[in-house]
């Protein structure tokens, strides 16, 4: 509003757009909406959101990969990282995501991130056993 003032006053659209420490462009944008629009028009617009990329088909897949643990030896690891996750969603979909996206995506779809305790694929439940009991695996 204060470069529009200074405009309508009769300064150059450059000298005013200095003084309001915007681009002559910007301030051209400005006059422009105002005079179509009024001081409602100066307003900052909702910027549109790009469209998700993934059908919910396939978020509904995703989910359900998630909520059942991985198998090492189709999926590649045995616990879920965000990589992992990008790799199995290009796999079957064919549609790369940055761990930071999927990171998005998760948040989307009520995840949170937790860091899940590895374990060996190879591990002996007796020996776990054992080895809580006191008694040593090896005997």
């Amino acid at each position: 509003m204060y470069a529009i003032a200074n405009a309508l006053d009769g300064l150059s659209r450059a000298e005013a757009a200095r003084l309001a420490g915007m681009e002559r462009q910007a301030l051209r944008d400005a006059v422009l909406r105002y005079n179509a629009e009024g001081l409602a028009g100066l307003h900052d617009r909702p910027k549109g959101r790009p469209r998700r990329r993934l059908t919910e088909a396939e978020e509904a897949d995703l989910a359900a990969a998630i909520l059942r643990e991985p198998d090492i030896e189709t999926d590649g690891c045995c616990a879920w990282t965000r990589l992992d996750l990008c790799r199995w969603l290009e796999t079957k979909t064919g549609k790369t995501y940055h761990p930071s996206s999927m990171t998005r995506v998760l948040r989307r779809l009520d995840f949170s991130r937790q860091t899940a305790r590895p374990y060996h694929p190879k591990r002996d439940p007796e020996a776990q056993e054992a080895f809580k009991k006191g008694g040593s695996p090896i005997g």
